[in-house]
């Protein structure tokens, strides 16, 4: 099974004023491709650190981490945004659309910066709206849109340049169950038509309809 996430004893400290803070002290694991895997732990465990390295947001202290291959660590930052405008797609709690643009433009956004042109962006960001639902919202801004069909934009938006990973942390944690329920029945779709799909949560039972659960706790890969 091919291999797109390898984390080899990932440390991550901080400096907190004069403090040092260890967010990871040495994780380990790996995610195939077309795996729905969770990583899952209490607030301040590190699994949003583990995240926003896996996502290439951040290096680790010590350790290595390869994303399809290819170590990070030894990138430049050009090249570090380049991987993640290929490879991930990012899904948010906060949603984190530009209030300014419509649904159709926060999702041609990413394709911007991937040399496809105008008219190619605006027929792929149609389809991928109409893939989540919302063929008759894509002219409404964000303010115009519920939770739910603002989730729904960010996915489509992850899915834009065709990204062999999606990272989403705490995806329904702004949401009402219901309106969760959705996004997450959407997120395993996805998954079931090739896309390799990790999930952040603290919620147990959001971890317990992926494949894997990789527990977090102080840091460290729970036994």
């Amino acid at each position: 099974m091919q291999k797109v996430i390898q984390l080899q004893n990932v440390k991550k400290s901080y400096h907190l004023d004069k403090v040092i803070v260890n967010a990871l002290n040495g994780i380990s694991f790996d995610i195939n491709k077309e795996e729905l895997a969770a990583i899952i732990g209490p607030s301040g465990s590190g699994k949003s650190t583990a995240m926003q390295i896996i996502g290439s947001l951040d290096l680790p202290t010590e350790g290595s981490i390869r994303i399809d291959n290819i170590d990070i660590t030894k990138l430049s930052k050009s090249e570090l945004a380049q991987l993640r405008g290929k490879k991930i797609g990012f899904i948010f709690q906060t949603f984190n659309l530009i209030s300014s643009l419509t649904a159709l433009e926060n999702v041609m956004l990413p394709m911007l910066f991937q040399n496809i042109n105008k008219s190619e962006q605006k027929e792929k960001a149609k389809e991928l709206l109409n893939l989540v639902g919302l063929h008759d919202r894509i002219n409404h801004l964000p303010s115009e849109l519920s939770g739910g069909e603002r989730q729904r934009v960010a996915i489509a938006r992850a899915l834009s340049n065709d990204p062999e990973i999606i990272l989403a942390d705490e995806p329904t944690g702004n949401l009402d169950s219901k309106t969760g329920e959705e996004i997450i029945k959407l997120l395993l779709e996805l998954n079931k038509k090739g896309s390799t799909i990790l999930i952040i949560t603290h919620d147990p039972t959001i971890a317990k309809r992926t494949k894997r659960v990789i527990t977090i706790k102080d840091g460290l890969i729970a036994k």
